[in-house]
């Protein structure tokens, strides 16, 4: 069966997309230098844990509500996560990152068609009245290009747990059949996860295990590094 949303989300999820995601480790490298993750399985164990209890209550939580402020018009919605985002990031280096990327993804979605809700947006961010968080933008452009909710978290989430397996394989470092395992292992989670985060209430919006905190902020002063972030 032909889905019409499938180019699009393909193209909004793919890891080489051109937004500079590739630069960051989320704290990984930290991980690494600290001797944490040093083989597959712990490989495997940060890349389970940052999803689902990290990203599960922060990026992925936003995105759903990002796609839902979309589908309803209502900018005023997307102003305040895009702020409430902006609050919970507390590492610099991630809260940065963050909105490169995001305003990277709008450079090259705008080209293509203009959304009124995208351009209200836009002017808030020129504004400094709200912040481009890639997962903002994401959940938006999600909905603006009607692809399914949960089609879109699972490509997020996805999105996600490629970047990390990729760097894991860089830096502790893994083979590559051994970074493919992982991700052959994680896709009862991405399902899982894909299937229930929009249901995650208000109040738990910003849930994280500190510990993914605290080793981006030591990456800001590590020595030697390969990533930004």
């Amino acid at each position: 069966m032909h889905s019409s949303f499938l180019g699009a989300l393909l193209h909004l999820s793919d890891p080489t997309l051109p937004i500079g995601g590739y630069t960051h480790s989320n704290g990984l490298e930290t991980y690494v230098q600290e001797g944490i993750v040093h083989n597959a399985a712990t490989a495997k164990t940060f890349v389970t844990q940052m999803l689902q209890r990290n990203i599960r209550y922060n990026d992925a939580a936003f995105m759903a509500r990002a796609y839902q402020a979309a589908e309803a018009q209502n900018i005023h919605r997307l102003q305040q996560l895009s702020l409430e985002c902006t609050a919970l990031k507390s590492p610099m280096e991630i809260r940065q990152a963050s909105i490169k990327l995001g305003l990277r993804l709008i450079k090259i979605f705008r080209r293509q068609q203009a959304f009124e809700v995208m351009e209200l947006f836009e002017q808030l961010v020129q504004e400094k009245e709200a912040d481009p968080h890639y997962c903002i933008v994401f959940g938006m452009y999600a909905r603006l290009l009607n692809i399914p909710l949960e089609e879109a978290l699972f490509a997020f989430y996805y999105n996600a747990a490629v970047g990390m397996i990729t760097n894991s394989v860089k830096l502790v470092p893994l083979g590559q059949l051994e970074g493919q395992d992982i991700l052959f292992q994680i896709q009862p989670l991405l399902k899982e996860l894909s299937e229930t985060t929009a249901g995650i209430p208000d109040e738990m919006l910003g849930l994280c295990a500190v510990a993914f905190d605290i080793r981006c902020m030591r990456h800001e002063r590590l020595y030697s590094r390969l990533y930004m972030s």
